[in-house]
């Protein structure tokens, strides 16, 4: 299974994270979307869900923070206590052994990151 995990601030758009998802390469291959619990609720995210046909698997704080990501954001680091949003969020929905097979991405607008893991759970 792929896990498209995302960061993204509270005014991107569908095509925002689209666009983000496309850039790690995951538009075609994601069977799952997922995201910090707290946005999961996100118009954005909801309505790529429902374009893609993929749900959306809520993550908590302490799953971002356990994630051994390979990006480093000093900002992501500084809010969320990981240094990729996205990277943490892929790698904690795909399940224990996950592995990423795409590291963050960033959308056009800056608005968005996406990346991509693959593992056995959701």
């Amino acid at each position: 299974m792929i896990v498209a995990g995302f960061g993204f601030r509270g005014a991107a758009t569908e095509a925002s994270l689209r666009d983000a998802l496309t850039a790690a390469g995951g538009e075609a291959t994601a069977s799952v979307l997922a995201a910090p619990e707290d946005k999961c609720d996100a118009p954005a995210l909801q309505s790529l869900s429902r374009a893609l046909g993929v749900p959306v698997v809520h993550i908590p704080p302490r799953d971002l923070r356990a994630a051994p990501v390979e990006s480093h954001s000093a900002v992501a680091f500084l809010f969320r206590g990981t240094g990729s949003v996205a990277e943490a969020a892929a790698l904690a929905a795909a399940g224990p052994g996950a592995r990423l097979v795409a590291r963050r991405a960033v959308s056009e607008d800056r608005m968005a990151t996406c990346a991509l893991a693959e593992g056995d759970a959701t």
